[in-house]
């Protein structure tokens, strides 16, 4: 899997929020985003899962132009900002019901993404008791379940205790090795610095390598 953005910008009226970005992912590594808040990170973020267009340039995945042919991108699953699920279910009904749509998986698979993010005890408790850190877990939780070839993360680690994002760090090393494509983005050089294999630094709506 290979993922092109090819002179990439995006402008909303007259300001120019990302400009002519050109970068390529290749699955088997994992690539980090650094930046403040509001660089630009989720909105490129969006723009590579099709919730956003590009004002110019394309988004090729294995060489097709997704926004052109008007497809969301192949075996991809995201969390971008806040995680945001059905109140009045549980956690485990939340996922559930999301597995639903494609009906790839079933409890075993859900149970196992639970229990990767350390919220297995909460499993049965209703969304809208879930602290900060009990919903992001359940928002990594829904990109896990499937088991996809893409993996997009917006600041997974916000409100997470030390345990679990450092359980999710070894976990997201050895998925990589499965030939994913894995992008996290953070304002926190030290949330990725010794998890990706190649970082982004986002400044005045272009990206450079930082690493």
């Amino acid at each position: 899997m290979k993922i092109e953005l090819k002179d990439v910008s995006k402008s909303y009226k007259s300001v120019n929020v990302l400009h002519d970005i050109n970068v390529v992912f290749e699955s088997g590594k994992i690539y980090g985003f650094i930046g403040r808040n509001g660089s630009g990170k989720s909105v490129l973020l969006k723009m590579i899962c099709s919730f956003y267009t590009p004002t110019t340039g394309e988004i090729l995945f294995d060489g097709v132009n997704i926004i052109k042919e008007k497809k969301f991108p192949p075996s991809t699953r995201a969390l971008i900002e806040k995680p945001n699920f059905i109140p009045d279910l549980t956690g485990y009904e939340n996922l559930d019901l999301l597995a639903q749509i494609q009906k790839k998986i079933g409890e075993k698979e859900i149970l196992k993404a639970l229990d990767d993010v350390n919220l297995t005890s909460e499993k049965d408790k209703k969304y809208s008791k879930y602290s900060l850190g009990m919903k992001q877990k359940l928002g990594i939780a829904q990109v896990l379940m499937e088991d996809p070839k893409i993996m997009i993360f917006d600041e997974p680690f916000n409100g997470i205790e030390e345990k679990t994002a450092k359980k999710l760090r070894e976990l997201l090393k050895q998925l990589v090795n499965q030939d994913k494509i894995i992008i996290i983005a953070s304002h926190i050089k030290e949330d990725i610095e010794g998890l990706c294999d190649v970082i982004y630094k986002f400044d005045d709506g272009t990206i450079n390598i930082e690493k």
